[in-house]
């Protein structure tokens, strides 16, 4: 009488099992595609933004130099610091070199808004330096598309910087 019983058991303990398995792999199955639905882009959508508002990559790079240092106050906690920031801006191809050249009043005060409104706080950290750069360089490009109708740079390069 034992033996029949564990007998029957055992065929109900795997089917048990069996549709454990197979709801598990059903459930991975579907979360995959899920994941690669919603997180998948389409190519063709991102590709003409991507073209309208870059700056063309095959060219060299050159650097237009920006003669004098940015030299300014900034808040802290505690007190005040004094900030110089030597820069360089990175281009691509000798047309945008000579329109940045020709635009160099409206990018140094294109720089110096930026740059006022930098904290103590904000540029004690390399991150910050670094989301201060690439703020300066999204406010340049968008200057820029305004009056020439393109970005013309690539990015902003701080070459010195210094607080005291």
């Amino acid at each position: 009488m034992a033996e029949e019983q564990q007998d029957a058991d055992a065929p109900k303990g795997k089917s048990k099992l069996l549709i454990i398995i197979i709801a598990v792999v059903v459930l991975l199955a579907g979360g995959g595609g899920a994941a690669f639905f919603l997180m998948g882009s389409d190519p063709a959508e991102e590709t003409p933004v991507a073209e309208e508002a870059a700056v063309p990559t095959n060219e060299p790079a050159s650097y237009v130099n920006i003669p004098q240092p940015f030299v300014f106050n900034v808040t802290g906690d505690k007190k005040d610091r004094l900030v110089q920031i030597k820069v360089q801006i990175m281009v691509r191809g000798s047309e945008n070199e000579g329109t940045a050249k020709h635009h160099s009043p409206l990018i140094e005060s294109t720089l110096l808004s930026t740059f006022g409104v930098a904290t103590a706080e904000q540029l004690r950290t390399p991150l910050g330096r670094g989301q201060l750069r690439d703020q300066a360089t999204d406010d340049i490009k968008a200057a820029l598309s305004q009056l020439v109708g393109q970005p013309v740079i690539e990015k902003v390069l701080f070459t010195d910087f210094v607080m005291q």
